[in-house]
């Protein structure tokens, strides 16, 4: 049965879906006025994971992931820029997307965009503010009261003095408390306005997603997830809300995954070490990228580093290797679960989506394909099947192994395969000749462009470093 670590019981727990064969999965998306960063592009792999791996085992997934399209950073930036919001938001969700693709991340099943929910949330909090869970402060902002909503910190696991004694509490003489936040913002001049019950203004980024997820999934439902940044305040915020709101359990999981570090020091634009997902991809094929991230559990910290990077990517390269000569189907095969990797790789998954443990099955399988025999074509056609329940090894092994650099001096100076052919003629011709130094010289030429010979009974093939 597949375990999850629950971040609200701290535990990993049996997941029982509400209804039988069904998984409804929220996870909070981008805000859209600027392009993605690596930890963006973590949080699209883990889930994407996590639903292709429910899929796998058999339920029906539908998965939201929104998209935050109104909030002061977004207002700014279309000021700054001299555009519209409309406009600034669509072209960084179209870069967005573009990234998501790269990475290989399946387009989720509903994408909602806070604009269009405004009505909801509107109703959701006249609902709270009904129950007396929400109060019109004197600066015309609508807040929630914290303190009113019983078991407020249960998910950060802090007790409401801990988190007013805290660094984030945001000292505002408008609000009763200090710990309470805004659900509706009153409009200032020029900015975007709904109107609404308590006047003109705009929802707070919190309700967003208990309005979302609550219209397209229901009051109760299985899984959340987004990063562990979000975890306090916005998770536990969103827990008042819909709980506050609706009178039942919002959701039966919370899922987190861990944080992004470059060179061990926390990402961050002060630091100058913040990394876009296209800065990466100027450096790294997508699918690398990806297999960077599935190389580390969730919920653990993410390295990057340069380094790790390169080994990815001759990992990868050793998965593509020994898939050479399985030539591709209109259709990625079924895994063959009765199978021991498969099993072992199942074994893993169910394991709170222990990707580390399932790739570690791949290389168990590169290996016995590498060894040969008669159980090597059926070992290559699991490899590949298994791989694509994680996203990995869709592709012609060819076209991989022999693609040429993404950037840099590699990529300029990289031999184009026309060039690569005439070589290995070359040294077939002199070969043939018992010219041993001469082919033994275009080898280490071809070597020291980048490019490796692999001799065969097939003939000679080759790929790139």
């Amino acid at each position: 049965m597949l375990k999850i670590y629950n971040s609200l019981a701290r535990e990993k727990q049996d997941f029982v879906p509400i209804e039988p064969g069904v998984a409804r999965m929220y996870v909070c998306g981008m805000t859209v006025y600027d392009y993605c960063h690596l930890g963006h592009a973590r949080v699209l792999v883990v889930f994407d994971t996590v639903r292709r791996w429910l899929r796998a085992s058999g339920l029906n997934v539908t998965y939201v992931r929104n998209i935050t399209d109104i909030d002061d950073k977004i207002i700014r930036r279309a000021a700054e820029n001299g555009e519209s919001i409309g406009e600034l938001t669509q072209r960084f969700i179209d870069f967005m997307n573009e990234d998501a693709a790269a990475l290989g991340v399946e387009r989720p099943d509903f994408e909602p965009r806070a604009t269009a929910y405004v009505g909801q949330m509107i109703a959701l909090i006249a609902e709270l503010e009904g129950k007396g869970l929400a109060y019109v402060a004197p600066d015309g902002d609508v807040n929630f009261s914290v303190r009113s909503f019983p078991g407020y910190g249960r998910l950060s696991g802090k007790s409401l003095d801990d988190l007013r004694a805290g660094e984030r509490v945001e000292v505002d003489s408008a609000k009763r408390d200090p710990l309470d936040f805004v659900l509706w913002k009153r409009a200032k001049p020029g900015e975007p306005s709904w109107p609404s019950p308590w006047g003109e203004g705009r929802p707070g980024w919190h309700i967003e997603c208990s309005a979302m997820s609550s219209d397209l999934l229901g009051d109760h439902f299985d899984i959340h997830g987004g990063g562990q940044d979000l975890q306090f305040p916005h998770h536990e915020n969103e827990i008042a809300q819909s709980e506050g709101a609706h009178g039942c359990q919002f959701v039966n999981y919370w899922m987190h995954n861990g944080f992004v570090r470059i060179d061990e020091e926390k990402m961050s634009k002060s630091l100058g070490n913040f990394l876009t997902i296209r800065d990466l991809l100027q450096k790294y094929d997508g699918e690398v990228v990806r297999f960077f991230i599935l190389r580390a559990h969730y919920r653990s910290p993410l390295n990057y580093a340069d380094t790790h990077l390169d080994d990815a990517r001759q990992g990868l390269a050793r998965l593509y290797t020994a898939l050479r000569g399985l030539p591709l189907t209109s259709e990625a095969a079924a895994p063959d679960w009765n199978e021991a990797h498969a099993q072992r790789f199942r074994q893993a998954m169910d394991d709170d989506f222990n990707t580390p443990g399932a790739c570690a099955v791949l290389f168990e399988l590169a290996a016995e394909v590498n060894r040969g025999g008669v159980n090597a074509p059926a070992a290559a056609r699991q490899l590949r099947a298994l791989g694509g329940v994680l996203g990995l090894l869709a592709r012609d092994a060819e076209a991989f192994l022999q693609a040429a650099p993404v950037s840099g001096e590699a990529a300029t100076d990289a031999l184009t395969p026309a060039a690569i052919e005439a070589a290995i003629a070359a040294r077939a011709e002199a070969k043939r000749g018992r010219d041993f130094a001469a082919a033994d010289r275009i080898r280490a030429e071809l070597l020291v462009a980048g490019v490796v010979l692999e001799d065969g009974a097939q003939g000679t093939r080759w790929r790139r470093t």
